[in-house]
């Protein structure tokens, strides 16, 4: 049995990748990887303008691209989405639910309508993304879907709103797992923990966070994407219906270490 070349399997050559809300952020720095990792990438967003402009960037480059306008709650958007991904090439391979807004609002202080609004983009988005891609995956033989969830989907985030809805995108991820298995479909959920991008650069909650994060940093979008990238690929070709945290150990036990540092019991910087 030959074994396959490492680097080989995550050549992306050949396939369709559509990544939501890939304008901006986190999301622009995984359709970048997407595309020179060899992918067609359809940029998906309801910013027109930047998401164009990325788009004909990365073909100036050499890389293949386009944009579609895409609001990930409408399911007419959605098909609309795929129908041009059909017409473009003919089959689509990976998909990534990236699309997210949140609130920053504590329970008290989210309004129905604020509630309502985030659920349908980050949740029910997800969920229309896979309904919608899902046949012509099928259809061309299978593919990956990749949910980005967050860290704060295994704990208790003081957005209700935004905590729920990536709770519920992990629980999507394994039903959605396990019913198109037989599809040749992978479905896995992407966690991260803090990772700056220009919309929250500034945010007053950064450095309390870097603070308590065992690796005392941010990580980066394209840290993400490099994860992102993995599962999109047929290196993680045996892994279906898993959350990968991507936090610099924050979920692991962060507060645990705080403790440990406070008391003593680990000296600061102690790596063992």
């Amino acid at each position: 049995m030959t074994t396959p070349n490492p680097i080989a399997m995550t050549d992306l050559s050949g396939r369709v990748a559509i990544v939501t809300g890939g304008s901006r952020g986190q999301g622009e720095a995984e359709a970048r990887l997407l595309a020179r990792a060899g992918a067609a990438v359809l940029i998906a967003d309801v910013l027109d303008a930047e998401g164009a402009a990325l788009a004909e960037a990365l073909v100036a480059d050499g890389y293949d691209a386009r944009f579609a306008h895409l609001d990930v709650a409408s399911p007419e958007s959605w098909t609309a989405a795929i129908d041009l991904a059909q017409a473009w090439k003919g089959r689509l391979d990976v998909l990534v639910n990236n699309a997210g807004i949140i609130n920053r609002t504590s329970t008290n202080d989210t309004t129905l309508d604020g509630w309502n609004r985030l659920l349908a983009i980050n949740l029910t988005g997800t969920f229309l993304g896979i309904q919608a891609a899902a046949p012509l995956m099928r259809a061309t033989g299978g593919g990956s879907i990749v949910n980005i969830a967050s860290n704060s989907a295994f704990s208790g985030h003081y957005d209700p709103a935004y905590t729920a809805s990536k709770w519920g995108v992990r629980g999507l991820t394994r039903t959605a797992a396990m019913e198109y298995v037989t599809w040749g479909i992978r479905v896995n959920s992407v966690c991260p923990g803090l990772i700056v991008t220009g919309l929250n650069a500034n945010a007053p909650h950064l450095q309390p966070m870097i603070g308590l994060t065992p690796m005392a940093r941010s990580g980066s979008p394209d840290e993400v994407a490099q994860l992102v990238l993995f599962l999109a690929s047929d290196a993680s070709s045996f892994i279906t219906g898993e959350d990968f945290t991507i936090d610099g150990g924050f979920t692991a036990g962060a507060a645990y270490r705080r403790v440990a540092v406070e008391s003593g019991l680990l000296p600061p910087g102690n790596s063992g």
